[in-house]
């Protein structure tokens, strides 16, 4: 029995308590990714971290939601005040409506039903969690919008500009997967990984896939959206009390949802490790959801590692690298991939794949090495002050002699 039709005899009460499941699973993860950032960030900075509020600080990230809830809410004068009110809501909900299809176990037993820890399947899943997500962006440039402040819009429009270009990255790393499992159902692409993980067999989509969801959820760094050396606060600049916690809420789900996402992809969603599958069946089935959280929480792990290691990126280096770099190498990445699976399908000899994979690989590292040799020429022709480096706009030439003036000379004319 497949999981869709599985899930398609799940009654109403149990599809019910499974989205209220899910829900307290996506806030008590945020709650504790919040407390896990905050302890690793500090040990990485040789720092304690928070450890005052409950045990080893648990409880700090609930602190500080209470004190959110009771700040008092501010909405400036010059908002659009339905607006307003609507862009924190959006961009939650939409965070937490990607769940709906992310499988965290096998075939489970919950409450006397035979089920599977997922609220629906269906053929075109994948295509919908990155539906969610454009859908998503709304909130945070509604948000820049409405504030009726430059920061905030300048934030918005930077996080539109980001999400359209790291999107289109992000859905073509797909397409290999898709190619490979035959399918976009999220079900049918974690029963294809039985053998090898998606990571291993597609590691330039997966590479890109990973570089693409940093891009997307704003985080460091590629948090540009945000940068609060430039924008004070980003998009949430005029954001207090409930409707600054829905956003920081939204951060922390988004986070979690493309970790989830990606375990799915590329290392096997809730299957255990190879080596590892006979423990699968440990705890009637639930044994599969500690796979699956183990997986998301490594991902968590690279959020927040990038974030203590490495600085914010030029808002020009971070698109030049989505447009002219991310993006072409999908598309190449597609045509070879697609070329090994007709080779494949067909029973073409292995000489032939080897041969076709040899000249691809050759090709590549042509093209690096060109690549390599017209930059070490381009910075040895400034080193040698060729005119023909220097760049095409117009450069004043800088004063070669300066004056100076003997400051005691002028003091004593003065009192003469």
């Amino acid at each position: 029995m497949t999981t869709a039709e599985l899930l398609g005899k799940d009654p109403g009460w149990l599809i019910a308590a499974k989205a209220l499941i899910v829900f307290v699973i996506c806030v008590v993860s945020t709650l504790m990714a919040v407390w896990t950032e905050r302890r690793v960030l500090a040990k990485m900075q040789l720092r304690t971290g928070p450890n005052r509020v409950g045990p080893f600080g648990l409880l700090q990230s609930l602190s500080d939601g209470v004190k959110l809830a009771l700040k008092e809410d501010i909405i400036p004068a010059a908002a659009d005040k339905v607006v307003f009110i609507a862009a924190p809501i959006i961009a939650a909900a939409m965070c937490f409506m990607s769940f709906a299809v992310i499988p965290m176990t096998g075939k489970v037993n919950l409450f006397g039903q035979e089920t599977a820890m997922q609220l629906t399947d269906i053929p075109v899943g994948v295509l919908y969690i990155l539906a969610i997500a454009s859908v998503g962006v709304y909130g945070i440039v509604l948000a820049g919008w409405s504030s009726g402040s430059t920061y905030p819009l300048l934030g918005g429009l930077r996080s539109s500009a980001q999400v359209i270009s790291y999107e289109i990255a992000m859905g073509l790393s797909l397409v290999a997967v898709f190619i490979y499992a035959g399918s976009m159902s999220t079900s049918d692409i974690v029963a294809a990984q039985s053998a090898w993980w998606y990571a291993v067999v597609l590691f330039p989509s997966f590479a890109i896939f990973v570089i693409s969801m940093v891009g997307e959820t704003n985080r460091a760094p590629f948090d540009l959206a945000e940068a609060e050396g430039e924008l004070v606060g980003g998009f949430h600049t005029e954001y207090s009390s409930l409707k600054f916690a829905l956003f920081f809420l939204a951060e922390y789900v988004n986070i979690i949802s493309v970790s989830a996402l990606a375990t799915t992809l590329f290392l096997g969603g809730y299957k255990a490790p190879p080596g590892l599958g006979f423990t699968e069946a440990w705890l009637g089935g639930w044994f599969t959801a500690i796979w699956f959280f183990l997986k998301v929480l490594t991902f968590f792990f690279v959020f927040v590692w990038l974030r203590g290691t490495l600085p914010r990126l030029r808002y020009d280096q971070f698109m030049q690298f989505g447009w002219k770099v991310l993006i072409p190498v999908s598309i190449l990445w597609i045509l070879v991939v697609a070329t090994l699976r007709v080779l494949s399908l067909q029973n073409a000899p292995r000489i032939v794949v080897i041969a076709f994979a040899s000249s691809v690989v050759f090709i590549i590292m042509a093209v690096n090495v060109g690549f390599e040799s017209a930059k070490k020429k381009k910075e040895q022709a400034i080193a040698d002050g060729d005119n023909k480096a220097a760049p095409k706009f117009a450069v004043p030439s800088l004063p070669m002699e300066v004056s100076t003036i003997n400051v005691s000379q002028k003091v004593g004319d003065n009192r003469e």
